[in-house]
């Protein structure tokens, strides 16, 4: 996937049902344009999205 660069999942010490999962884009576009509106997302939401409760907030940060 294009600007694609790496994803990491995290589970939280202090709270057994908390989870991060980090996901590195080269650019904001390559996620939000690229992956959101590709084939690949749509198969990704089918297979995953029934797993979310309550569905994951989507937060895009950059390196300071």
């Amino acid at each position: 996937m294009k600007g694609y660069i790496s994803h990491e999942l995290q589970h939280c010490l202090e709270n057994e049902f908390q989870y991060i999962f980090l996901v590195k884009w080269e650019t904001l576009e390559d996620h939000i344009i690229g992956f959101r509106q590709s084939k690949e997302y749509q198969e990704w939401k089918q297979l995953l999205h029934h797993f979310y409760e309550p569905f994951p907030k989507v937060e895009h940060y950059q390196m300071i």
